[in-house]
C-alpha cells in the first residue's frame, strides 16, 4: 500500500519568543532594557522543517507532544495552519515547551523550558505512515533518544527511509549517537555538531570538516553538513559534494538550519541528485531568513 504522507517528522515544538537586538550580557536586579523588536512564532527544529517541508509540497505529518495549554493550542493551530497533519501529536498533561531566543545579528542565545518534550517516546511514533521519516532535537528528548535505534531499525527493515538532525546538545556530552547513525540514512548536523559528535566518537579534536564527516559517514548514514557562510557539504559513500551559500541579507536566522533540512529531504524525494539536493538545501535555509521566526519566509517549490 501507498504510504498516506511522504514525511513524517518527529520531535519538538513549542512557541518561540524572539527579541532582536539582545543584549549581550543580561542585568538581573529587576533591571529592565529595551530591545529593537520581539515576535511570537512557532519554534521547534521539527516543526519548522515540518512546515519547511509542507510549504515545498511534501504532503507531511508531525508526530510529537504538547500540553493542552495555550501555548500547545497555539503551536498546533500553525503547524495545521500551513498544511501539516498533526492528528499523531499527543497532548500530554505536563506544560507545552517554551523557550526565548536572545539575537543579535546573526547570532543568537537560546533558553528552552523542556515541558514536555522529555516524555515523547518512541511508542508515541506511529509506524506505517510515512515513506520518510525525520527526527529532530535528540538532545531535548532522553525518552524518545532510549528507543530510537530500535525504532529506525524498524523503520528501515520496512522500507522506510530516515533521517536526523540532533541539534545542540545542551549537556555538551554528544552522547549515545554511534547506534542512530547506524540506522540513519541522512545525518544532517551543522559544522560545530559535526566536530562535536565525530570528537566524542574517536577522541580527536579539531578536525576538518571533512575528516568529521568521513568519520560520521563510516558508520552508516550520508551526511550533510549545514556549513553557514561556506554553504554545505555532503560526505556520501567517501564522496565529499560541497554547495556553495546563497547571498542574503538575514533578518533573523532562527530555524535557517530546519528549513534546509525540509530542503534538503523534499529534494531527495524527488529523486534529485546529492549536488541538486544541496543546492535546494542552502537556498532554503538562505530564503527563510527573509523575515523573523523560522517559518514567515520559507519558499514554495515555484520561489525555490
Amino acid at each position: 500500500m501507498a504510504a498516506e504522507f511522504d514525511l513524517l517528522v518527529v520531535g519538538d515544538a513549542n512557541p518561540d519568543v524572539v527579541l532582536a537586538g539582545a543584549p549581550r550580557e543580561l542585568e538581573y536586579a529587576q533591571r529592565e532594557r529595551l530591545v529593537a523588536g520581539g515576535d511570537l512564532v512557532l519554534g521547534g527544529s521539527a516543526a519548522i522543517t515540518a512546515c519547511g517541508a509542507a510549504r515545498l509540497g511534501l504532503r507531511t505529518a508531525f508526530a510529537g507532544r504538547v500540553g493542552a495549554d495555550a501555548a500547545g493550542r497555539f503551536v498546533l493551530g500553525e503547524l495545521a495552519e500551513r498544511g501539516v497533519d498533526v492528528s499523531y501529536c499527543v497532548t500530554d498533561p505536563r506544560p507545552t515547551a517554551m523557550t526565548v531566543v536572545l539575537a543579535d545579528g546573526t547570532d543568537r542565545a537560546i533558553l528552552t523550558s523542556p515541558g514536555c518534550l522529555p516524555y515523547l517516546t518512541a511508542a508515541d511514533v506511529p509506524r506505517g505512515l510515512a515513506r520518510h521519516v525525520h527526527v529532530s532535537s535528540y538532545f531535548l528528548q532522553p525518552g524518545l533518544a532510549a528507543g530510537l535505534p530500535a525504532l529506525l531499525g524498524e523503520l528501515r527493515a520496512a522500507g522506510v527511509t530516515t533521517s536526523l538532525d540532533t541539534n545542540d546538545d545542551p549537556d555538551g556530552r554528544w552522547d549515545g549517537l554511534a547506534a542512530v547513525l547506524a540506522e540513519t540514512d541522512v545525518f544532517l548536523p551543522n559544522a560545530d555538531e559535526a566536530r562535536a559528535v565525530a570528537a566524542r566518537l574517536s577522541g580527536v579534536r579539531g578536525e576538518r570538516l571533512e575528516a568529521a564527516a568521513a568519520r560520521l559517514g563510516a558508520l552508516g548514514p550520508a551526511v550533510v553538513v549545514k556549513d553557514g557562510a561556506n554553504g554545505a557539504l555532503a560526505w556520501e559513500s567517501g564522496l565529499v559534494t560541497r554547495a556553495p551559500a546563497v547571498p542574503v541579507e538575514p533578518v533573523d536566522t532562527v530555524g535557517a538550519g530546519d528549513s534546509f533540512n525540509a530542503g534538503f529531504l523534499a529534494a531527495r524525494l524527488r529523486g534529485m541528485s546529492l549536488r541538486e539536493c544541496l543546492d535546494v538545501a542552502v537556498t532554503c535555509g538562505s530564503l527563510s531568513t527573509r523575515a523573523a521566526g523560522g517559518t514567515a519566509a520559507q519558499p514554495t517549490w515555484k520561489e525555490l
